[in-house]
């Protein structure tokens, strides 16, 4: 155990202290094991990056007193997945209810589209309050002689 170990830790300093000379064989080496095996690894500045090819997990590897120690990152997955859950279900709603309105034709749709009653006579009620204040200030403002 302590040999692989050693042998391991050996690897990952070789790794570190000669990126220019192993980096290229690595990567290489990757690109040939990532269809075979699970994890698949990239060279990073302080150590390197292991990524579990069948959950998606990154882990930052680094040697530390002659160990290697993986530390897992930020797991931002999960809530990845909650919002394109949340986004699923909004846009299933969205489609539900457009095929409701679809289904009830043109004419129903243009109905609910135009105002009530109640809504144009408010509207209208706005309108004549702007346009009355308007006159009043125009009149107002007018010089004396003139009449609108």
């Amino acid at each position: 155990m302590k040999a692989a170990r050693f042998v391991t830790a050996g690897c990952v300093a070789a790794v570190l202290t000669s990126p220019a000379i192993i980096l290229p064989a690595l990567a290489q080496q990757a690109s040939e094991d990532a269809p075979n095996g699970r994890y698949s690894m990239t060279p990073a500045p302080n150590g390197f990056l292991r990524m579990d090819t069948r959950s998606g997990a990154v882990s930052l590897c680094t040697l530390r007193d002659g160990n290697v120690t993986c530390t897992s990152s930020a797991d931002e997955r999960g809530a990845l997945e909650a919002e394109i859950a949340r986004l699923a279900k909004e846009n299933a709603g969205l489609r539900e209810r457009l095929a409701e309105v679809a289904q009830r034709g043109p004419g129903a749709r243009l109905r609910d589209a135009l105002p009530n009653d109640e809504e144009m006579n408010k509207a209208l009620g706005l309108a004549e309050t702007f346009m009355r204040r308007m006159m009043r200030i125009m009149r107002e403002d007018a010089p004396k002689g003139d009449r609108l």
